[in-house]
């Protein structure tokens, strides 16, 4: 699933592309038909992300809420746009560009007053300027929940996906069971700050890289997403994986030993 970083390049990406200009939408597959029509022809005003949405607001106040879900992707091509491949829930066409959407678990049009709803049920996005840690840490001091299920919560974070998971606990030394509660708040201060850092990166970048530069030599982008039964970058202990509320932790034993 695409995570928070992903969705902040795509705003940032059709505010370019589509800012302020009149677009042509339609539904190739039909099922966006009916919505699709009402946005014809209207002019984009603005795009923005909230961890792992994407609103694109129009200038009748109508807007565009989409949610990529697992395996939804919303591409943006240049110049005219070719004969639709696939099931495109919506075609965007702008005067030098087009993007269409594929897959997407959510794509609807929503009014300022349930974009308020939506916003107001995630938890605080670290790539927004108005986001507060203190709001995230207020619900993971008062949970038992292991610690790697709460960053999973887009009501405790928003944007946070598996990859940024498994390699923020690994970089604080923290096991993914921890219990909220026994989360200090000077720990969670340093995760927030390093949070920000990596999703920062990743937007510059395009990609999560979260390996220091004093363990690049070892290979690879990463500390332990996906690399259970393989040596630990840091002591070479074998990186252990659980499944943890239907998705995967991974950890190193040694480096964030369970206490």
């Amino acid at each position: 699933m695409p995570e928070g970083h992903t969705l902040f390049r795509l705003a940032a990406d059709f505010q370019r592309v589509f800012g302020e200009r009149a677009v042509e939408a339609s539904s190739p597959q039909g099922r966006f038909a009916e919505s699709a029509a009402s946005i014809d022809g209207r002019v984009v005003e603005s795009a923005e992300s909230a961890g792992k949405h994407l609103f694109v607001r129009f200038d009748d106040d109508q807007i565009l809420h989409v949610h990529l879900g697992l395996i939804g992707a919303f591409a943006i091509g240049a110049g005219p746009p070719p004969a639709p491949v696939g099931a495109v829930r919506l075609r965007l066409v702008g005067p030098t560009s087009y993007a269409d959407l594929r897959g997407a678990i959510t794509c609807e049009l929503i009014s300022t007053d349930k974009l308020e709803q939506v916003l107001g049920g995630l938890g605080p996005d670290p790539l927004r300027s108005d986001a507060d840690p203190d709001r995230a840490f207020a619900r993971i001091r008062k949970s038992g929940k292991p610690i790697g299920a709460l960053l999973l919560d887009q009501r405790v974070v928003a944007g946070v996906g598996n990859v940024f998971r498994a390699e923020l606990l690994f970089r604080a030394r923290l096991h993914p069971l921890t219990p909220g509660v026994r989360v200090s708040k000077r720990r969670w201060n340093g995760i927030w700050a390093d949070l920000v850092d990596l999703m920062v990166r990743g937007v510059e970048t395009g990609r999560i890289d979260t390996v220091r530069p004093e363990h690049v030599d070892h290979g690879g982008e990463v500390y332990v997403y996906r690399r259970q039964g393989r040596p630990c970058h840091v002591c070479s202990s074998m990186v252990r994986t659980q499944v943890l509320q239907g998705r995967n932790l991974f950890w190193c034993p040694t480096c964030q030993r369970r206490r």
